[in-house]
């Protein structure tokens, strides 16, 4: 099943229905971007963290929700995992997209060769900290842009490596406390107060720590032919 996410918008008549859906995320203006092609530019994902990250790009877009099983198979290395399942996002809404640009994305977190989940309450995520501390996770943010239109699909994992600090217990519990990270792999905003718990970053991306690799997407966008910034 897929789930469309929308927002409420003015019951007005537009001659072109898609604009009018996709307006709504775009920060500049109500009609569509004059530097964006005519297809329509979908975000295959229910996180808040990859809207919010899309939205930075200032371009019209929409959601659809996609409904993929995430268990990783046998004898998959976390790069598989996140590649395949970044591709199988973006596949899933496809048939109800429409002729559109559709960006899926995934990330795997890797501490010592095992998996990182998303801890999803306290005790799992004091448990996690308390393994990442002192030690260095890579993340693995892989993108997904498929165009529906020509089959086109463009797919790359982006890693970024974390070095946590020898934080203590009662910081663990200051933290989780504080910022109730339980739906983040490794337990940790990174763009909130988890940023306190690092001692160094190594990354071509920033943003794709944060579930979204902006600067491989704008340059996937321009294989398409859409200027994020037009000249």
């Amino acid at each position: 099943m897929i789930v469309f996410l929308r927002q409420p918008v003015k019951a007005r008549r537009r001659k072109n229905q898609v604009w009018q859906t996709l307006r709504k995320y775009s920060p500049l203006s109500s009609r569509p971007a004059p530097h964006l092609n005519r297809l329509a530019l979908i975000l295959a994902s229910t996180s808040a963290y990859r809207r919010a990250l899309l939205e930075r790009l200032r371009l019209p877009f929409d959601v659809l929700a996609p409904d993929v099983d995430e268990t990783p198979l046998a004898g998959e290395s976390p790069v598989q995992t996140a590649l395949r399942l970044a591709e199988s996002k973006a596949e899933a809404v496809a048939p109800a997209a429409g002729s559109a640009l559709i960006i899926g994305s995934d990330q795997v977190a890797v501490l010592g060769g095992q998996k990182l989940g998303k801890p999803g309450d306290h005790a799992a995520a004091v448990k996690q900290l308390r393994a990442m501390r002192g030690r260095r996770v890579v993340f693995h943010t892989a993108l997904c842009l498929l165009n529906t239109t020509s089959g086109r699909k463009q797919v790359e994992n982006v890693p970024t490596t974390v070095f946590f600090r020898d934080f203590s217990e009662t910081q663990i519990e200051h933290y989780l406390r504080a910022e109730q990270p339980y739906d983040c792999a490794g337990s940790a905003k990174i763009e909130g107060l988890g940023i306190a718990l690092v001692e160094h970053i190594e990354s071509d991306d920033p943003s794709a720590l944060i579930g979204l690799p902006l600067m491989k997407l704008t340059t996937m966008l321009g294989n398409e032919g859409v200027e994020v910034i037009p000249g």
